[in-house]
């Protein structure tokens, strides 16, 4: 009897952890940023959640899917330009699920199966570029990869948001190459930039002796201007002081007599007379001056 109460609480308590485990898989709690695809006996019920979602045991079962974004690193990959040389890049592409029931449905093994694409894909971008726009443009290559992920990855309900180039590393030939151009570059910058602060400074020279030739000669213009015009006042003052004079002579010469000219006749022969000299010239009018100085003095 003992034993078989003991065979009897070992069965109850069995049926009671089996009930508890059915019960603890039957229930899944599903958080905001996941989806929980769920199956029944192999038929998809589409996505469940978030919050508590309740599962058939033993019938159905449950795929989680997180719908944030994600981000995956593709490492270096050799790849050649339409140009034949040969390139190693890597890059990261983010995406986000968007159908949840789609990215479990359409695709077995997601990661593996977009990290195929991703290296695929770049090869068939670097293939059909040259090899200097895959070094200067990174934008437009970043732009091409994205779109042609997305093309396939669309049919799995998945959308591909970004894909940024981290590194292009040229073969070893054509970055010596490049770090030729640049230093051949750099040296011409800096003889430009010398030869075009020689062209300015001498610029600057000529534009200050011009402006100093223009000041001087501005200076010399005035300077003419001023005395010609000083010269032209001194003439001016003279002439009317010689006009002045001649009004004064004129005026006086209108008061002399006949007697006061011969008068200074005689002083005139007086001061020949202290002349050591022997031999004289008179002017014809001198005997009329004398005869009218006699008659005058016998009136």
């Amino acid at each position: 009897m003992f034993e078989q109460s003991t065979v009897l609480l070992c069965l109850i308590g069995a049926t009671i952890l089996i009930a508890v485990a059915l019960l603890i898989s039957a229930v899944r709690v599903i958080p905001e940023y996941q989806r929980l695809v769920v199956f029944r006996l192999g038929r998809s019920l589409g996505a469940k959640g978030p919050g508590v979602v309740l599962l058939v045991p033993i019938v159905d079962r449950g795929v989680r899917v997180d719908l944030r974004e994600q981000v995956r690193d593709i490492p270096h990959q050799t790849s050649i330009t339409k140009d034949n040389a040969s390139i190693s890049v890597d890059f990261i592409w983010y995406y986000r699920v968007l159908d949840a029931t789609e990215s479990v449905l359409q695709v077995g093994d997601f990661e593996a199966a977009a990290q195929g694409m991703a290296t695929t894909t770049l090869r068939a971008v670097i293939g059909g570029i040259m090899l200097d726009d895959a070094l200067s443009e990174r934008e437009h290559i970043n732009n091409m990869l994205r779109s042609r992920l997305d093309e396939v990855t669309e049919r799995w309900g998945v959308k591909v948001t970004n894909v940024e180039i981290r590194e292009i590393v040229p073969p070893r030939e054509i970055q010596d190459a490049m770090n030729r151009q640049m230093s051949a570059e750099r040296l011409r910058r800096a003889v430009v930039t010398e030869s075009t602060g020689t062209r300015e400074a001498a610029i600057n020279v000529a534009d200050g002796e011009k402006q100093a030739a223009i000041l001087e000669a501005e200076g010399e213009r005035q300077s003419e201007i001023l005395r010609a015009e000083g010269a032209q006042q001194s003439q001016i003052l003279r002439a009317e002081g010689f006009s002045e004079a001649l009004n004064r002579i004129f005026a006086v010469a209108q008061t002399v007599d006949q007697k006061t000219m011969t008068l200074q006749y005689f002083e005139t022969l007086k001061a020949m007379g202290a002349n050591p000299a022997t031999k004289y010239i008179f002017p014809m009018e001198f005997s009329s001056f004398i005869e009218n100085f006699v008659k005058g003095k016998e009136g």
